[in-house]
């Protein structure tokens, strides 16, 4: 068959054309390409989890690919934090967290990591409020009586926590720096062993994570005396917040957010992060967050940086006076 010359030449275009489409990198096509996986650097369960796999599920929806959680724990987040630093496939993605983000990189000597360079933030997710925990033995209601009871016998109440530098720990040192008490300190291997011994009555108080302890307090085996969150949370509408008992701007929370590797191109960050923000605020996610008690944020980019920036800078502060090192 001939085929006039200019023809030819626009066929032999349209050739080259496709060719080179076909040459070129992954991240300069349509993102995302292939399946998107999920890291998230603590063990299975918890609130971690519930964020992660509720954000996935409708990430899957809107980005016409599979984004799947893959659970990766170990040295504190750091394992995985490092891991996702330097992934190159364009298709990776990290569950931040106050701790790898604002409270890692003033505990550890070295990071394997830089929470700043190595990293695109994309969207803060939700956060978890954490709540102020006596056993229902000691003498105090609430959280005024509980300041007053410290104040009177500096050193004589303790409070435990999952660890050095655990969410807990900072929590409730982030109080006694607040209120200028003196409660001891008592470590544990995670957050199951010492809730046992608060329930027991071998420790008097802690701070936690909400989703882990409303069953308790529902049953009346520990008492909420306070949460540090902004506003009250609907599934105890009678606690006050720490702010409410004198502590004005007091915010305790742990939360979540998604992170890029720093090279994800700009249009797939922005496709990434606009669905991030929609899909937190989905009827099916906001039906899994509250179960959990977290609280749905959804953020762009530049208002998850400056939140990080800021958390940084709260807990630079509370790790020095404290002298919090990891275990």
């Amino acid at each position: 068959m001939h085929i006039p010359h200019i023809r030819r030449r626009e066929a032999l275009g349209l050739a080259a054309g496709a060719t080179a489409l076909a040459c070129l990198p992954v991240h300069a096509q349509a993102w995302p390409s292939k399946p998107v996986r999920l890291v998230v650097p603590f063990a299975p369960g918890g609130s971690s989890e519930i964020v992660a796999r509720a954000t996935a599920a409708e990430l899957t929806k809107s980005l016409g690919q599979s984004v799947y959680v893959d659970n990766k724990p170990g040295g504190s987040g750091n394992v995985a934090m490092s891991e996702v630093a330097r992934a190159e496939d364009q298709h990776t993605l990290i569950l931040g967290h106050i701790g790898t983000l604002a409270v890692n990189p003033f505990i550890y000597d070295k990071l394997p990591y830089d929470p700043a360079k190595d990293f695109r933030p994309i969207s803060l997710l939700a956060k978890v409020p954490s709540l102020y925990l006596v056993h229902p033995d000691l003498p105090a209601k609430d959280l005024r009586e509980f300041v007053a009871l410290a104040k009177k016998s500096p050193g004589k109440l303790n409070y435990g926590s999952a660890g050095n530098g655990s969410a807990g720990h900072l929590a409730f040192e982030y109080l006694k720096m607040a209120s200028n008490t003196f409660v001891v300190h008592v470590p544990y291997r995670g957050t199951g062993p010492q809730l046992t011994n608060l329930i027991a009555g071998r420790l008097d108080a802690a701070s936690v994570g909400a989703s882990a302890v409303l069953q308790f307090i529902r049953a009346g085996r520990l008492r909420c005396i306070a949460t540090g969150t902004p506003q009250r949370i609907p599934q105890l509408p009678d606690v006050p917040t720490v702010a409410e008992q004198g502590f004005p701007g007091f915010e305790m929370t742990q939360w979540y957010g998604l992170l890029a590797p720093a090279g994800l191109p700009q249009a797939a960050a922005d496709r990434l992060a606009a669905a991030a923000a929609r899909a937190v605020k989905e009827p099916a996610a906001l039906e899994r967050f509250n179960a959990d008690a977290a609280l749905a944020v959804g953020s762009t980019p530049a208002e998850f940086g400056a939140f990080i920036g800021r958390e940084q800078q709260r807990w630079k502060a509370v790790i020095a006076r404290a002298k919090i090192k990891p275990d």
